[in-house]
């Protein structure tokens, strides 16, 4: 068993979803059901997965939880160009949310990869 709360990857990923959450509150109303929920959902799997992966017995365990957050990853970073095509945040915020998903990425990669 690992600590999450240690790693850098979960810690990241942590900001990620709280800069979400703040940033979802400014969206249009009528996609609260929609859009803002899927985005914070997405955004909160991943450190969420990271933990769960963590808290595993075996290495493929917890590789399986890192994919899984990979996924929610992709996800959110669509989610996130979507955002900026609807106008719902300005391009160069939705860059900076997309590099700090493209870093997590690769840290999550590189764990995956001391796993193996």
């Amino acid at each position: 068993m690992r600590d999450f709360t240690k790693l850098e990857i979960w810690q990241r990923s942590h900001q990620l979803t709280v800069k979400i959450y703040l940033l979802s509150k400014s969206f249009p109303k009528d996609e609260m059901f929609g859009l803002t929920s899927q985005m914070r959902r997405s955004a909160s799997s991943v450190p969420t997965n990271i933990a769960e992966g963590c808290g595993r017995s075996t290495n493929p365990q917890t590789r399986n939880f890192f994919d899984i957050a990979l996924g929610s990853l992709s996800e959110l970073q669509y989610q996130i160009m979507l955002c900026k095509d609807l106008n719902f945040i300005p391009e160069s915020f939705a860059a900076e949310l997309l590099a700090e998903a493209n870093e997590i990425r690769r840290m999550i990669y590189a764990y995956i990869q001391k796993l193996k």
